[in-house]
């Protein structure tokens, strides 16, 4: 923006904010100059009414000027092209159509007028314009050609016989007006022009962080409701929405106006009359599905300041997830002390099956030998539980590498077989299916063994004794790996699905539990998703692996 101007000359480009700011000033103007073209016509023909014939000459420059100005504001195409670099050069036709005439015209009339009307008034319009549209030179340029013309009346009207003293003062005085004009109209529009533009960097600082918020509001797991004291909702984000069960595409919501929404009502009111900022409810919503949801709210209320409403935000949280979310620490806290205590049973474990296999070797008897027996059972079997603990212990997570999972796959579940005594083959229990040789996907090979052999542990555990019972696939699924074990039988009821991920839940007595939730745990650390399903079609129950590739 140069100095005293409302726009930057030779700016490289012009922001649109700009852009419409000159063509609602250009506008006015144009209109301002049309509105004066009739108000000279007026005011001749007000004067031919009252006896004072105005000139010929006078009256034909006002009418031709009225013309101009109006054709101008009525016909849009003639100021098509006008714009703040347009204006800011005195050779562009713009510039001429706009500023230049006026000067003529209002020239000519103050020269040619004998009646003693005082035209140079008239130069304030143009004179004005070019303080507000052109730079500061130009205007100040503009304000000179005036003040020459004012001049040059008055030298012509000197040679016409007039007081030479009072018209040089008079044009003296009406040519300094109209610097003054100039100049503080320019100070005034330069100011304006920074303060625009500093308010639409504010406006867009202020949109960019609302959408920041808004976006921050809407990833936020926990619910977010603005409720102001006539129990509208401001603001809802869509955890909130489907905790509340409100429909996405409501653009305002009434808490008052739903019966199932009460609860919530009658809590913002205590709220509200308690001045209760920072206080925690439960509240208990049945909603229209029949469903009963447990809520918890934390209440906060905006500062209010003068001319602003006192705004209450609720942070709502489902009871179900705090559980959830609290049993979940409760485990992972129970998990270090587990793997803590299961590193200091190791060496003590050790000693016991050294020493067992030693009586074992001196037993004598039938008595003896069932009891060596006995303690190494019970050894491998605390040998196994402390290695299922030992995998959740937090530990270096382990590199995810590209495996030949086809491979990996086929020699696992033969040297599982085998060491299981499960027949394969179209007639054995046990059948493999891999889609094609060489398929790859991200996991660690100890790792993907483990969860393998999980699996076709507790598919062996609970398939029916019939061929094909047992049965391992591996296919291509979208970009990735789909690895699917599963075992013909009955259903898993509903009762027992719901746990068969968590750690310690086994339906046998001397099941540590830890079998499917070592196979979660790992696969999360891979980036792999595990998930069970029922397969009706082939009455089977399926536990499917989904690997990244």
């Amino acid at each position: 923006m140069s100095q005293g101007g409302w726009f930057v000359e030779a700016a490289p480009a012009e922001p649109a904010e700009s852009s419409a700011s000159f063509e609602r000033l250009h506008r006015a103007f144009v209109a301002a100059r049309a509105a004066l073209g009739l108000a000279l016509i007026a005011a001749q023909l007000v004067a031919a009414a009252l006896g004072s014939s105005p000139a010929a000459t006078t009256l034909g420059l006002s009418a031709s000027y009225a013309a101009a100005a109006v054709a101008l504001w009525l016909l849009p195409q003639l100021r098509r092209g006008a714009s703040a670099r347009s204006l800011a050069r005195i050779s562009s036709p713009h510039w001429w159509s706009a500023i230049g005439v006026d000067l003529l015209l209002f020239g000519a009339l103050h020269a040619l007028d004998s009646s003693g009307v005082n035209y140079g008034v008239l130069f304030v319009m143009p004179v004005l314009m070019a303080a507000v549209l052109c730079p500061r030179r130009l205007a100040l340029a503009t304000a000179a050609m005036a003040t020459l013309g004012l001049l040059g009346a008055a030298a012509w009207s000197v040679l016409s016989g007039a007081d030479v003293g009072l018209k040089t003062t008079q044009a003296g005085l009406v040519g300094s007006g109209l610097f003054a004009v100039s100049l503080l109209a320019g100070e005034l529009s330069a100011r304006l022009a920074r303060e625009e533009k500093a308010a639409r960097g504010s406006l867009a600082l202020a949109r960019q962080q609302e959408l920041l918020n808004r976006l921050v509001i809407d990833e936020m797991h926990e619910g977010v409701l603005v409720v102001d004291r006539r129990g509208r909702v401001r603001a809802m984000n869509p955890a909130s929405r489907a905790l509340l069960g409100a429909a996405s595409g409501e653009l305002s919501w009434q808490l008052r106006g739903r019966a199932d929404w009460q609860p919530l009502v009658q809590a913002l009111e205590q709220a509200y009359a308690g001045g209760a900022g920072g206080a925690e409810l439960d509240v208990a919503l049945l909603l229209d599905g029949g469903a009963s949801r447990s809520l918890r709210l934390r209440l906060r209320f905006t500062r209010q300041r003068e001319g602003s409403e006192e705004l209450c935000v609720l942070f709502v949280e489902d009871n179900r997830e705090l559980l959830a979310r609290t049993r979940q620490e409760k485990l992972a806290a129970m998990g270090r002390v587990s793997a803590g205590i299961a590193h200091e049973i190791r060496n003590p474990l050790a000693a016991i099956a050294q020493a067992n296999a030693l009586l074992a070797e001196d037993a004598s008897g039938a008595r003896a030998e069932q009891l060596t027996r006995m303690v190494a059972s019970n050894v491998q079997r605390l040998k196994r539980l402390v290695d299922d603990v030992g995998e959740l212990a937090p530990s270096v997570q382990p590199a995810t590498l590209s495996l030949d999972v086809s491979a990996l796959l086929q020699e696992t579940c033969a040297d599982w077989a085998q060491v299981n005594g499960v027949t394969t083959g179209a007639q054995g229990r046990f059948q493999l299916r891999i889609e094609a040789p060489g398929l790859k996907g991200l996991f660690d090979a100890e790792h993907l063994r483990r969860v393998l052999v999980n699996l076709l542990d507790n598919a062996h555990r609970h398939a029916d004794p019939v061929p094909g019972a047992i049965r391992v696939g591996l296919q291509r699924c979208g970009d990735g790996l789909e690895l699917a074990v599963a075992s013909a039988g009955a259903p898993v009821p509903p009762e027992i699905e719901r746990h068969l991920f968590e750690p310690f839940f086994s339906t046998r007595s001397r099941g540590s539990g830890l079998g499917l939730y070592i196979c979660r745990e790992l696969c999360e650390r891979h980036g792999a998703r595990i998930e069970y399903r029922r397969a009706p079609e082939a009455a089977a129950n399926e536990f499917c692996v989904r690997l990244r590739t």
